[in-house]
């Protein structure tokens, strides 16, 4: 049976220890850790808890809150302490077959303060690994490297490969010469309205439309005031607002007028004037000369 060892007399006030003394089961811990106040109450229990642990025993967030009854989050935020103050540190390792596994090492003591024996090299720093403090990722259940044994140094990322330059974009087609004053009048919108601003291929393929209203005897002035009138306070495509305005507001071609008279000619017999698309003789010279013939 264990003996019992009482730590002080019953008169004596404050903290009394009645341990029993341990044979099995055990794990030790130093005070440096038990009482280091840097550390909250949860992540030196979470130390404690972590050195107690088998090597190999699975150490994610959520497996650790499958046993505890603290949450994720807290967990997650007392392996953030341990790591700052050097009991803790997480890495992943690519194996030879390209595999890439988590490893976690728990430190007895801080690991800026391991003095390894001149038998023995000093372990490598893994390369810490920062968990999302909100949805921690699960970690896969692998053979862990204990604290005596030295973690292997993940190597180098790969390069990723170098991506070409992208292409220069062709020229842009020379402007028809029908289009050339219906694409002058759409690049000087923006002297009217600063957000009417197009593109040089948004000029090129809505000139044709505004071809069409010149060809209907639209002023170029008027063109401008109803393309820039009442413009949305949303605005955010102008060639979509200017090509809708184009074909919903395309006016209507003019209608036929009466021909214009003949011009005036000068009779080559009599010097008379009268009208006529050709010179030549007047009506009644042309049938004086018929009578006479």
């Amino acid at each position: 049976m264990a003996s019992k060892h009482p730590s002080a007399s019953p008169h004596t006030s404050g903290l009394v220890h009645d341990n029993v003394r341990l044979t099995t089961h055990y794990t030790v811990v130093s005070n440096q850790l038990a009482q280091n106040h840097r550390l909250s109450l949860v992540a030196r229990g979470l130390a404690l808890y972590l050195q107690s642990l088998p090597a190999g025993a699975s150490v994610g967030i959520k497996a650790i809150a499958a046993e505890v009854p603290e949450s994720e989050l807290r967990i997650a935020r007392a392996m953030r302490e341990l790591e700052a103050h050097g009991y803790l540190a997480r890495f992943r390792e690519r194996l030879p077959d390209g595999r890439i596994l988590p490893r976690t090492v728990s430190y007895n003591r801080p690991r800026a303060e391991r003095t390894p024996s001149p038998e023995t090299p000093a372990p490598k720093t893994p390369t810490p690994e920062t968990p999302a403090p909100k949805t921690p990722a699960p970690e896969t259940p692998t053979p862990e490297t204990p604290a005596s044994e030295t973690p292997a140094e993940p190597p180098p990322p790969p390069r990723p490969p170098r991506r070409p330059g992208n292409p220069q974009p062709p020229p842009p087609a020379p402007v028809p010469e029908q289009h050339r004053p219906a694409s002058d009048l759409l690049a000087r919108l923006r002297l009217h309205s600063p957000r009417l601003l197009l593109a040089e291929r948004d000029v090129q393929r809505l000139a044709p439309a505004v071809t069409t209203w010149l060809e209907r005897g639209a002023h170029p002035d008027a063109i401008l005031r109803t393309l820039s009138a009442g413009l949305p306070d949303d605005l955010v495509h102008p060639a979509g607002l200017v090509a809708h305005r184009l074909a919903a507001l395309l006016p209507p071609p003019l209608a036929a007028g009466p021909p214009a008279p003949d011009p005036f000619q000068t009779c080559d017999t009599c010097d008379l004037a009268f009208r006529s698309p050709t010179p030549g003789k007047c009506g009644k010279c042309q049938a004086t000369t018929r009578e006479a013939a």
